[in-house]
């Protein structure tokens, strides 16, 4: 029979532990006795018969079931600030959208897509997240993210249940510091042999396009540098450290804030963009509000 000890006290407790490191950093940051933290984490590995932390150094770090506790301290508190949010938006005529952003999306696509939610009669709280493609994925899986806008879809036959939307797709265009762009810009793309160019890392879905395209074109660049982060890769285009494709829907938008004017067109190099979603059908309204902005012609 299991006991019935365990409670949200104690697992929040061993939470606060967990992260801090350390009782006494807990206690200091929770403004309670060391003693009282002590005894909590002590009834909660009572009452489950496992050592739930364990020293390492001077912290406190968690055990094998530790980590297991801990994955599920995280949804249970996630779970309880969603539902604290979703009542007081709830009470004020919101809607919630809490949304993740691969790092390779430009930056300037997602406010876009996202800027069709601020335009519904019903008021939308955004919440955004950039991180990392795969761990976006699995934040979603766990019900963290009600949907990820990224620029790559979802390899068929994974072990996680999340379905691809395409929303559109935009040609490129190679863009430069006006001092770069007057340099290369003539017969272009052979004049692009030596150039300086600015290139995402290989594990972005378009770097494989880009390569693809200069062979094509039989032209041999300087790679200046790779970025794994869009927005960085555009912070150094717009410094002059070399060229660097972007969609031509963002044409004006490239130039107006990065001060970045057309090389030259590369018609044949097309990005995607696609929202992953936990279900085959999208439902939130929300994001039927981002599909429609899409099929009025967002990447015309």
């Amino acid at each position: 029979m299991k006991n019935s000890g365990l409670n949200f006290r104690h697992l929040y407790f061993f939470w606060m532990v967990a992260k801090e490191g350390g009782v006494t950093r807990a206690a200091e940051r929770l403004g309670l006795a060391v003693q009282t933290i002590s005894m909590q984490l002590a009834s909660l590995e009572q009452s489950i018969g496992k050592q739930l932390l364990e020293p390492q150094g001077r912290r406190l770090v968690p055990t094998e079931a530790g980590k297991l506790a801990l994955s599920y301290c995280e949804q249970i508190f996630l779970l309880g600030d969603q539902l604290q949010d979703a009542l007081e938006e709830a009470e004020n005529d919101k809607m919630r959208l809490t949304v993740g952003i691969s790092d390779s999306l430009p930056k300037l696509i997602a406010f876009r897509l996202l800027q069709a939610t601020q335009q519904m009669d019903t008021r939308v709280h955004l919440v955004c997240m950039e991180d990392e493609f795969e761990n976006l994925l699995a934040d979603l899986a766990l019900g963290k993210l009600d949907v990820v806008l990224t620029d790559r879809t979802v390899r068929a036959g994974g072990s996680l249940k999340v379905f691809s939307h395409l929303l559109g797709e935009s040609d490129m265009k190679l863009f430069g510091v006006p001092r770069l762009a007057r340099k290369y810009r003539r017969d272009f793309p052979a004049s692009l042999h030596g150039a300086p160019l600015l290139v995402p890392t290989r594990n972005n879905a378009l770097r494989g396009r880009i390569d693809a395209w200069l062979v094509e074109h039989k032209v041999r660049p300087q790679i200046v540098a790779e970025f794994e982060d869009n927005a960085m890769l555009n912070t150094f285009g717009r410094n002059g450290l070399g060229l660097f494709f972007a969609p031509s829907a963002l044409a004006q938008d490239i130039e107006d804030q990065f001060g970045a004017v057309l090389v030259g067109d590369a018609p044949e190099l097309r990005e995607h963009f696609y929202a992953i979603s936990n279900a085959r059908k999208i439902t939130h309204p929300a994001i039927e509000a981002i599909l429609g902005a899409v099929h009025r012609g967002l990447f015309a």
